[in-house]
């Protein structure tokens, strides 16, 4: 069959659909923004941090793509999917199926591995129950997932004559019974909890908050009458130990109220464990860490696996040992096996391991927890699955995918974009790497600044055109930062000796203090075992690392930072009322709403409407609260403000708040003086997410300063931003260590420490240590040869 052409052959309809048309889009800071994309292109979205990227293409584009497929499923399928609303968009034209490969955190749940995340791990599974000596079971008998069953018991048989038959049941798991398949076990540090030379009466407690006149927590303990207040702890039977450890709940009167006795060690689990550690409060936190200790399962040895999953072995190796390689190692070992009776599940398992290395991932192990990868590794997991994929016309959203990637695998991750562009797919990256950047074939350039200072279009054209606008990317796509002609000397060293953890091969190495530091390295060299397994957690030591930030819509700048606090007693202070009247969260709440601001109502499977409050009009508080006010300004119309405007209303004046002036100084400082006060964090793009943090942790008392890629979502003309702040830091006594990858901020240090000479056993040793301008002199290292590139030497 052969199409017609000729001269005057009209083309088809179906073959005009070559764009993606957005009109009027008005999420977050979006002001009616209208633009064409594109199809079967790649399209690289760029501009400042918050200048709108991720609410265009992510919140937007893809947004709507979703609901329409979740559409087309029937109303009772929908009610089990997220319900999704549509976004603010006038018209949203050409939109193909959309695929999302984002940085957001794989699940953190123990028992999610690398190896469950990409499904290798179902596959070698099958392949063990399959060729595995001695046979042990099906293949949940190898998954740590799957814990061993049995059930005996009569059961009635709904046939002509029902009659009780005796049955028994047995499934055969591979979980570890010791550890439950989390390959650590868990213990409690008693002597951080109280000091057994005390009594009850004497304020024995030794927990964060547990004040010795608390009616709630240590008075209950006293006067329950299972123990002897006046007895020192350590004095105590095994029959009052045992009570005051591990009782079960159980209702007791004290001073006429009823309250409820329970153990020590479940009600610690409780009221601290079941958190999730990064939502606590500083103090509390260090407590955590202090009080408990996890340490590898002895049964098991890390693995997870019940004896029997470990004994069953094919050409010596187990599943545990499989699990354990690093997947370069593993594919090599699959390839080796030669049994026809298996041979499409080898096929498939050895395409799935050969993209984690073409994908720069080989140095990772299937028995990696998932929630220990980084923003960027997380990212390149999930396009695994993608990358043999036989779709095409397929829409595939990218979020930075050359975070945390070392110059030297940033063109690898480039051909794999081209790739899915090349089978006819549309691509579309949001990215501040000049060098991804310049692979794209259409450029779209968001701004020209930040928050309400951006969400307007000021660039669309060919990267040649964007390098040649005078927009703040244009002007800053060829910047170079220069090596220092004098760098700074150091006070003293952090010395690290014998570190082993992970890959790492007994590094011996003195860090500098007093000075900016830069650890250097490929993906997977060991840089993060170094710092975060020798140097973070020392005395002194302030750890800003890549963990995301946890909040739900009511958080917000002024809640994270702890800024609402001074705010409030200023408050309360100037109107002679409580601090609580001014949290949206607790007494000021307006009742309508409580304090949410909007109403929501659940329409089942479809999406929930939010309606802005007619009670208090969107302000989250009672009028009467409204009545007071601090320089003039109510407590919503704070919250409204932005961080710069705060920093100069509670610098002078009636509203003189010194405490709240400190918080907003640290987030003008990391470039967050364009965010409200009360924008909930939410909506807050991932560059700002980390500066945030690290504004908060910069209020922190400590010497030395671990930062984990800063530059993750920070455009060019932030990172420079970035290194003043840097600077400032060093200038001000502090030591300031960081895990980069960045051009800019290596050639900035003072020192550098490069890590290699390759990923996972190939990695793992101290390549280099010195100034900026001997590594790039000695381009010795694959660091050393980028770097000079970089800086044209």
């Amino acid at each position: 069959m052969s199409r017609a052409t000729g001269k005057g052959t009209r083309p088809h309809a179906a073959d005009s659909h070559d764009l993606i048309r957005v009109h009027g889009a008005r999420v977050n800071n979006l002001k009616d923004v209208s633009i064409e994309i594109p199809k079967r292109r790649l399209t690289v979205f760029t501009g400042v941090s918050g200048s709108g990227k991720s609410s265009l293409v992510f919140n937007t584009i893809a947004a709507e793509s979703q609901r329409l497929i979740n559409e087309t499923y029937s109303a009772f399928v929908q009610g089990f999917m997220p319900a999704l609303a549509r976004p603010e968009v006038d018209v949203l034209e050409g939109l193909t199926t959309a695929i999302i490969v984002d940085q957001q955190r794989m699940g953190g749940d123990t028992r999610s591995t690398v190896g469950t995340a990409t499904d290798a791990n179902a596959m070698l599974r099958i392949l063990f129950s399959s060729l595995g000596t001695p046979h042990i079971g099906p293949p949940s008998a190898y998954s740590f997932n799957t814990a061993s069953v049995k059930a005996s018991g009569a059961i009635t048989v709904e046939r002509g004559n029902k009659k009780a038959v005796k049955a028994t049941f047995q499934r055969t798991g591979g979980m570890c019974t010791e550890c439950e398949g989390r390959g650590t076990v868990s213990d409690i540090d008693l002597t951080q909890l109280y000091d057994d030379s005390k009594s009850l009466a004497e304020g024995a407690f030794t927990i964060p908050g547990w004040k010795s006149d608390s009616f709630w927590t240590v008075r209950v303990y006293a006067e329950s009458g299972f123990l002897d207040p006046d007895k020192p702890i350590a004095k105590f039977t095994e029959k009052e130990m045992r009570d005051f450890l591990y009782r079960e709940p159980t209702k007791v009167k004290v001073e006429g109220v009823n309250l409820t006795y329970e153990g020590l060690i479940p009600k610690i689990q409780k009221s601290f464990l079941s958190k999730d550690k990064d939502s606590l409060q500083p103090h509390i936190r260090a407590f955590v860490e202090r009080a408990v200790t996890f340490t590898t399962c002895p049964a098991c040895d890390g693995t997870r696996l019940s004896e029997g999953a470990r004994s069953s072995k094919i050409a010596g190796i187990s599943i545990a040992d499989a699990c354990a390689m690093q997947t370069s190692d593993l594919a090599a070992w699959i390839r080796e096996l030669d049994e026809p009776s298996v041979a499409p599940l080898l096929t498939a398992l050895g395409e799935t391991l050969d993209s984690f290395v073409e994908i720069g991932l080989g140095y990772l192990a299937l028995d990696r927890p998932a929630g220990t990868l980084s923003g960027g590794e997380a990212q390149r997991v999930k396009m695994i699955r993608h990358l043999g994929s036989s779709l095409t016309d397929t829409t595939y959203v990218f979020d930075e995918p050359t975070a945390g990637l070392h110059p030297h695998d940033i063109q690898r991750m480039n051909n794999l974009l081209l790739r899915l562009r090349d089978k006819g797919n549309t691509v579309l990256v949001v990215e501040h790497k000049p060098e991804t950047i310049a692979v794209a074939d259409h450029v779209v350039d968001l701004g020209p600044g930040a928050g309400t200072g951006g969400g307007t279009i000021c660039f669309e054209g060919t990267v040649d055109g964007l390098r040649a606008s005078d927009t703040v990317t244009g002007r800053h796509f060829d910047d170079r930062s220069t090596l220092k002609a004098d760098t700074r000397e150091p006070t003293g060293a952090l010395e690290v000796r014998g570190a082993s953890a992970n890959n790492l091969r007994g590094v011996d190495v003195d860090i500098p203090l007093g000075v900016l530091t830069v650890v250097t390295g490929v993906a997977g060299s060991g840089k993060s075992s170094l710092i975060h397994g020798s140097v973070a957690g020392r005395e002194g030591v302030v750890t800003v690392d890549q963990s995301a930030i946890r909040g739900s819509r009511r958080s917000n700048p002024a809640t994270y930072t702890g800024l609402l606090d001074p705010v409030r007693k200023a408050f309360a202070k100037a109107n002679d009322v409580k601090p609580g009247l001014f949290s949206a969260n607790s007494e000021g709440a307006c009742p309508t709403c409580n304090g949410a601001g909007v109403v929501f109502t659940d329409l089942a499977m479809m999406a929930g409407v939010a309606t802005v409050c007619e009670e208090c009009e969107g302000k989250r508080f009672q009028a009467s609260v409204l009545e007071y006010r601090l320089g003039g300004r109510d407590i919503s119309e704070v919250l409204a403000m932005s961080v710069a405007e705060a920093e100069e209303f509670f610098g002078s004046g009636d509203a003189r708040t010194p405490a709240a002036h400190r918080v907003l100084e640290r987030l003008v400082d990391v470039g967050l003086g364009y965010l409200s006060l009360g924008q909930p964090l939410t909506t807050l793009s991932g560059g700002e997410r980390q500066r945030l943090k690290l504004a908060t942790h910069m209020g922190e008392k400590g010497g030395v300063y671990v930062l984990d890629e800063p530059t993750t979502g920070l455009h060019l003309a932030d990172v420079e931003q970035l290194l003043g702040l840097l600077d400032r830091l060093v200038d001000s006594g502090k030591s300031v260590v960081v895990i980069e990858h960045h051009q800019a901020v290596m050639a900035h240090a003072d020192w550098i420490i490069d890590l290699g000479p390759g990923a996972g056993h190939d990695g793992g040793t101290l390549v280099f240590e010195g100034t900026p301008a001997d590594l790039v002199a000695a381009r010795s290292t694959l660091t050393g040869e980028h770097l000079a590139r970089y800086v044209g030497a």
